[in-house]
């Protein structure tokens, strides 16, 4: 699963956080079990999320999410936000063209640019000017919106980095995906084996 070990004796918190997830998706995601000793703040990272999610359209969430995981390499957060881009959002095709050429000529306007802050913010957030702000603006964004990006990127960073940094492997359930999609999306850590 990772790096470092749990604690010996799940807490309650901990139990509800497992079970919480298990309904959720079904099993209990190693991510989840990377903060098995820290639920309170596995729990605060929900809220984090949740919150900036709320204000935000799905498709632009997924794709400044994605963008994020990708320059950070973190497979589990790529493949996570890829499947669900690929089966709920804009299909698998169009994420395959988004990872073989983020900015080529398939990828629509806006979704480009939406990628482009948020790879900016995982890579090199202090460089980040005024200039790289205006085609959100000229394709309709408002500075609201593209706050909401720079929120989606800077806590993915969050996230992905906690998960890497712990050698945290994505789900062996990844390994069902479309075998194109999955190679595309596994831009770092290998996937768990069962």
């Amino acid at each position: 699963m990772g790096y470092l070990t749990g604690p010996d004796v799940i807490s309650d918190e901990t139990a509800r956080m497992y079970e919480s997830d298990r309904a959720r998706v079904g099993y209990v995601p190693n991510y989840a079990k990377a903060f098995a000793g820290r639920p309170d703040v596995y729990s605060a990272w929900r809220g984090l999320n949740g919150a900036i999610k709320s204000n935000m359209p799905p498709r632009t969430y997924e794709l400044a999410t994605l963008a994020a995981a990708t320059r950070l390499r973190s497979s589990y957060c790529a493949l996570a936000h890829g499947e669900i881009l690929a089966n709920d959002l804009i299909g698998v095709p169009a994420v395959e063209a988004i990872m073989q050429d983020p900015m080529g000529g398939d990828v629509p306007d806006l979704d480009r640019e939406i990628m482009a802050l948020a790879d900016r913010v995982a890579r090199a957030p202090s460089e980040i000017t005024e200039a790289d702000l205006q085609p959100l603006r000229e394709l309709g964004l408002t500075d609201a919106d593209i706050f909401d990006i720079i929120l989606a990127a800077g806590a993915r960073c969050f996230f992905s980095s906690v998960l890497e940094a712990s050698g945290t492997e994505p789900d062996a359930e990844f390994s069902s995906l479309d075998p194109a999609l999955r190679k595309a999306l596994t831009v770092g850590r290998p996937i768990a084996e069962s």
